[in-house]
């Protein structure tokens, strides 16, 4: 059997000669042949599983409830991905010719965003003759962005490295943990 097995063997699936078992209750009995274990598992009506195969020494087993065992682990990791938060990155996409009112409704969205706890990617496109106008114009529009946030009230925003290719510079912001 593998180390890193996430299959664990059961019953007769297990091969060997003696096994060192842990009851039900978690009492260690020691060494005992193979079919003695089994049928101390048959007895009580529980499964008998194998918890690890040391080397060169007798495998560890367990007298359980695999089902029940199998269900408890399932519901316990559903649990934990429940407790997770998922951090979404929303987009907004616009240009430095962007009329004031697109412009003030797209800092709104991303104010409510950031105010969910998400991040907002801003992403500049640049087009004709504004392309050569890049650098200059694409800083003004980050400057304005920059306060429209404060201006909203996000003094602990904080914002990623810019990345700028091609026609297109973006910048994401994200509010800092307080």
């Amino acid at each position: 059997m593998k180390k890193n097995s996430r299959k664990n063997l059961i019953n007769d699936q297990i091969i060997a000669e003696n096994v060192q078992v842990i009851s039900a209750s978690g009492e260690n009995l020691g060494v005992v042949p193979l079919k003695k274990a089994l049928e101390l598992a048959r007895l009580a009506q529980m499964d008998l599983v194998l918890l690890d195969e040391l080397d060169g020494q007798v495998p560890l087993v367990k007298v359980m409830d695999f089902g029940k065992n199998l269900y408890a682990k399932k519901k316990k990791l559903a649990e934990g991905k429940k407790k997770q938060k998922v951090v979404k990155t929303k987009e907004l996409k616009m240009e430095p010719k962007i009329g004031i009112h697109d412009y003030q409704t797209k800092m709104n969205q991303g104010v409510k965003f950031l105010n969910e706890g998400n991040k907002v990617k801003i992403t500049l496109t640049f087009r004709g003759r504004l392309a050569n106008l890049k650098d200059q114009r694409g800083a003004e529009m980050f400057e304005q962005v920059d306060q429209t946030f404060v201006d909203a009230g996000l003094v602990n925003i904080a914002q990623e490295n810019d990345v700028k290719a091609g026609p297109f510079w973006s910048r994401i912001y994200y509010l800092k943990a307080k």
